[in-house]
């Protein structure tokens, strides 16, 4: 069986990844903001570069795709 509470505290929990998680949602919050996306709407907002590669949050690098589109990508 799953223990996700050790899941959390091992990956999900580190400073690192708690950082990661807030720049997403910063992402998904502009787009919302501007209209774009909805809460709900099957939607996911990805990055042309990604925040891993030295890309940013800017409207002018982020696009509105499939979840499956966005989370397929390696």
């Amino acid at each position: 069986m799953r223990d996700y509470k050790q899941e959390y505290k091992s990956f999900h929990g580190k400073p690192e990844q708690i950082k990661n998680r807030a720049k997403r949602n910063a992402a998904r919050a502009l787009l919302t903001k501007l209209g774009r996306v909805a809460k709900g709407d099957s939607k996911d907002v990805g990055h042309k570069i990604a925040l891993k590669s030295g890309g940013s949050n800017n409207e002018k690098n982020l696009r509105v795709e499939t979840i499956h589109t966005n989370r397929g990508r390696k």
